[in-house]
């Protein structure tokens, strides 16, 4: 007995002197990133580390509302997405608790490690319903502003961070040479000057912490910008054809067919601009490099991407893009991963990929050494995050999502993005006071936002919040002034002549593939309201809204004044503002403009020797002030 009370005191004697415990480091935000990383990584077991490989699409995975086992903290998932539409979801509250219900799995786990939500926020957090819808980038490519559109990423990232989400796939920093590409409007611009500098200022204002941030200790990221889509994605050619389900796309997703030193001329400075930028997380496009697919594409990914370019974040795949790679599963991922995809945005069939990983490893196939860097960089992402101190978001920030300052913002950049075509006739601006103003065509702030607004394809009804052009007009004119407004320009019950009429025309939303479009001239529909508004009003003012330039030349005649105002977003009112001289024109084209659909492909690249006829109607850089049209060669060509 005496034995036992002496072994029990030494014991207790031992306890109390020994050093107090310590949290393990990579859960002290004091400590420097890598020392944390390598401490975590140096803590999780295979399964684990393919966790964090894996990314998953949102509906494809057990949430917190349904009573089944939790799949995040079976397989130890590092990543949920959600598609264009693949939420359903168009509330605020909505996104914030799918959001935490995830991560509040992910915490649980034996590491608590937490999971990076990511969404496609374009144009601003495009997924809510309310918030800020800014131009698309075609638009902010024709402001020419690096300042704005650093402002425009600090705002989109304040607005996802509101709902606990920390990651968005965005900027697209593609330099598109085919306006015929259902994706050129998420170009800034054809130019790849004019695309670094732009991108490289949304990376910045995206990611930078904002002064005053009450953020933890050690986070040095504000939110996770994704340049994307590595590489040349812009500079496919026509009729690589890809089947998707029952569409075919004559230039997403296809073959860039250049050589190496054209590839790195057109497409590569605006990654090494996001590189130098701080860029965590790069996405690798569907697209391929002559007839090897971007995902399969070892050299440019490790050596040149992580290599040469130093880039020290991670490499995501694009939607389904390894299973692209090769029929057989297996070889696909074995390639892809040893390529340098380092998160497989998989995004079904999880179990698939993690047991063909664990496979691949036990095979020997994919190196202990290639899934340490692949989790080594993704951890470094989370960290600079701050994710493991606050996973959760701000929910403080809920009351500036679509708030009058950030609206306004969007308005100025509106107002930035327009650029005048055409202004014959004193057409431009609008007197405020004039008795009658005829409006006709487009009245929706769906269409005039475009792809990636509340859906993929976008949406054409007039269901987003904002404001549209026309109730600008009605906004600003003058307390007699008549505005009058009919979708075909059927103006039946007026009689006579109205001083003004604009005509709103355009594209139907679209995005990716679904846009690849051989005719780029107006729709039907378009020229019967230009057709049907003309000959009732003395001044007519054709406004374009468009994903690219469109061809116009059979009608151009017809107007007094050609407008493009590009995909403004949620504040249609900032068109009315430039329309009635409150703002000049300050946008300049961020694309060639081209004379008819023969003349395609057509950029600064090809065109710069072709004059008269051959020329494009507009050349890159072209844009009016509020003077009258310049001389065009073509008008007299047959």
């Amino acid at each position: 007995m005496k034995r036992t009370t002496y072994l029990l005191l030494l014991v207790v004697l031992l306890v109390s002197c020994a050093p107090k415990s310590r949290s393990a480091p990579y859960k002290d935000p004091s400590q420097p990133v890598d020392v944390r990383v390598e401490d975590l990584l140096s803590r999780m077991t295979m399964e684990e580390k393919i966790g964090q490989m894996t990314q998953v699409e949102n509906n494809s995975i057990s949430p917190y509302y349904l009573f089944s086992p939790s799949e995040i903290a079976k397989y130890f998932i590092g990543s949920v997405l959600s598609g264009g539409n693949s939420s359903g979801f168009y509330l605020l509250a909505d996104w914030t608790g799918l959001a935490k219900s995830y991560e509040v799995e992910a915490v649980k786990t034996r590491l608590g490690i937490p999971l990076i939500f990511g969404v496609d926020s374009v144009h601003g957090f495009g997924h809510v319903n309310g918030a800020t819808i800014f131009p698309q980038n075609i638009g902010l490519g024709a402001t020419r502003d690096p300042e704005l559109v650093r402002q425009i990423g600090q705002v989109t990232a304040e607005e996802m961070r509101a709902a606990g989400i920390p990651w968005n796939f965005a900027p697209c920093v593609a330099v598109p040479q085919d306006i015929r590409w259902g994706r050129t409007y998420e170009g800034f611009s054809e130019d790849t000057a004019l695309v670094t500098e732009l991108s490289s200022a949304y990376i910045q204002g995206f990611q930078t912490v904002p002064k005053g941030y009450g953020s933890s200790d050690g986070q040095t990221l504000y939110a996770l910008a994704t340049p994307k889509h590595y590489i040349g994605d812009g500079g496919t050619a026509w009729g690589s054809i890809h089947q998707y389900m029952y569409h075919q796309y004559m230039l997403d997703t296809g073959d860039t067919q250049v050589d190496e030193a054209t590839l790195r001329r057109l497409f590569l400075p605006p990654y090494q601009a996001a590189v130098n930028s701080g860029a965590m997380s790069v996405m690798v496009s569907f697209s391929s490099w002559n007839g090897v697919k971007m995902h399969a594409q070892r050299y440019l990914l490790t050596d040149v991407l992580k290599g040469e370019l130093g880039f020290q974040g991670f490499v995501v795949s694009d939607w389904g893009g390894i299973n692209q790679v090769d029929p057989d599963y297996y070889k696909a991922v074995v390639t892809a991963i040893n390529a340098g995809i380092d998160m497989n945005m998989v995004p079904y069939y999880y179990q698939m990929f993690i047991d063909t990983m664990k496979q691949a490893v036990m095979n020997g196939d994919i190196t202990q050494e290639r899934i340490d860097d692949a989790v080594r960089r993704i951890l470094r992402a989370k960290f600079m995050l701050g994710l493991f101190e606050n996973p959760y978001g701000d929910s403080r920030l809920a009351m500036t999502v679509g708030s009058d300052e950030h609206r306004a913002l969007a308005r100025q950049a509106v107002r930035k993005s327009l650029v005048l075509l055409k202004n014959d006739n004193n057409a431009l601006p609008i007197d405020k006071n004039v008795s009658t103003i005829l409006v006709a065509g487009i009245n929706s702030t769906g269409v005039q936002a475009g792809g990636w607004t509340l859906d993929w394809q976008g949406e054409q009804r007039n269901t987003l919040v904002g404001t549209t052009i026309l109730e600008g007009i009605q906004e600003l004119v003058g307390p007699n002034t008549q505005v009058l407004y009919n979708n075909l320009g059927q103006f039946a019950s007026f009689s006579g002549k109205a001083p003004v009429g604009i005509a709103i025309v355009g594209e139907v939303p679209y995005a990716e593939g679904m846009g690849d479009r051989a005719d780029l001239t107006l729709y039907k529909v378009d020229l019967t309201v230009i057709n049907a508004l003309r000959p009732k009003v003395d001044k007519l003012i054709v406004v374009i809204l468009s994903g690219r330039p469109l061809v116009i030349t059979d009608q151009y005649q017809t107007a007094d004044a050609w407008v493009a105002t590009w995909l403004p977003g949620s504040e249609g009112a900032g068109v009315a503002d430039v329309l009635f001289g409150d703002y000049p024109f300050v946008g300049k084209l961020p694309y060639t403009w081209p004379r008819s659909n023969d003349q395609l492909p057509l950029n600064i690249n090809n065109s710069a020797n072709l004059t008269g006829c051959a020329a494009p109607l507009f050349p890159f850089g072209y844009g009016l002030g509020s003077a009258g049209s310049q001389p065009i060669e073509w008008l007299n060509c047959q």
